[in-house]
């Protein structure tokens, strides 16, 4: 059983904190924490649909965000597969 010291069990009195920072301590590469004011409906459709899909709300912002400014892959549709199998048909005769 491992077992810890009077000195190592107790907290001191005072800590310095003066040079310490706000914020998490491991930052996200290519993410920027900012505040933004949203419309209560629109948070509460986000907040509902997080709950029906266990993605959480601020994910799903991102990921609209995302597809609205087109910098995401469409999913590859049953229509779209067709049109590229005609595409390649035509290419061979």
């Amino acid at each position: 059983m491992l077992q810890i010291s009077r000195k190592e069990g107790r907290m001191k009195k005072e800590y310095d904190f003066s040079k310490g920072k706000r914020g998490a301590v491991i930052p996200q590469v290519g993410k920027t924490r900012i505040t933004i004011y949203l419309d209560d409906a629109i948070l509460k459709r986000f907040k509902a649909q997080s709950g029906r899909t266990g993605k959480g709300y601020q994910t799903l912002i991102n990921d609209a965000l995302n597809s609205y400014l087109g910098l995401t892959e469409k999913p590859l549709t049953a229509e779209m597969v067709r049109k590229i199998v005609r595409e390649e048909l035509s290419g061979q005769s």
